[in-house]
């Protein structure tokens, strides 16, 4: 397994290096977010343990900027920051796990050994059918240009429906993705905010990207209609 560690704290760092060559890692350290992007860019690892608060660019902006440029090596951040919010940036932001300091060195371990068996998958920051494109972490849509409005649950179908673009999603689907496990409405309700989206996504741009496949369910064009 190749590693590589960036946090500007030298002591800290070098223990991870000595712990992890212990476990028969090989391991790269880069002590700020420029030098890590680099290695990142001009390297090749197994898995990238991050710092969020470096000097020069910050664990976000380096983990953002390695999803950008379709880079899914898994990325752990390790950090002092423990709030809510930070941990939904550094998910948001393309991080595949997040552990606080201090930390377990064991479960550290343990945790990068389940990111490797995982591998690399795919997990755009930012989902896209042609020029249609949702920012997950922003709550935003755009059609091109023009930006869309939606409502709370217009977006959580839409979401759903763009992270399962160009396979078709039952109904039940969308509700078990979207709905949570009490609801026991009206299964058509799916049908009325496919409606709306198509009013909000769709007619207005001359799209015809959500298509109903009739008995079986709903399919968002890859390609954006």
């Amino acid at each position: 397994m190749r590693v590589l560690v960036v946090d500007d704290q030298a002591a800290l760092a070098e223990g991870l290096r000595v712990g992890l060559e212990a476990e028969g890692m090989a391991v790269d350290v880069a002590s700020n977010g420029v030098d890590a992007l680099w290695r990142t860019r001009e390297g090749s690892y197994d898995v990238v343990v991050l710092d969020i608060m470096l000097p020069g660019m910050s664990g976000y902006a380096v983990c953002r900027s390695m999803r950008g440029g379709g880079d899914w090596t898994p990325v752990i951040m390790l950090t002092a920051k423990d709030g809510d919010w930070d941990q939904v940036e550094a998910l948001d932001t393309g991080a595949d796990d997040y552990l606080t300091k201090p930390f377990s060195f064991a479960v550290l371990l343990a945790r990068l050994r389940a990111l490797v068996r995982r591998g690399a998958r795919e997990r755009p920051v930012v989902l896209e059918a042609g020029d249609l494109r949702l920012d997950p972490a922003a709550r935003r849509v755009y059609r091109g240009d023009q930006p869309v409005e939606l409502t709370s649950r217009e977006f959580a179908v839409l979401e759903f429906l763009m992270r399962n673009a160009g396979r078709v999603v039952t109904k039940r689907e969308v509700l078990d993705g979207v709905w949570n496990d009490d609801f026991e409405g009206d299964p058509n309700i799916v049908e009325v905010y496919v409606r709306h989206l198509r009013n909000k996504v769709d007619r207005p741009f001359g799209r015809e990207s959500i298509v109903t496949m009739r008995g079986a369910g709903y399919r968002l064009e890859a390609r954006g209609g």
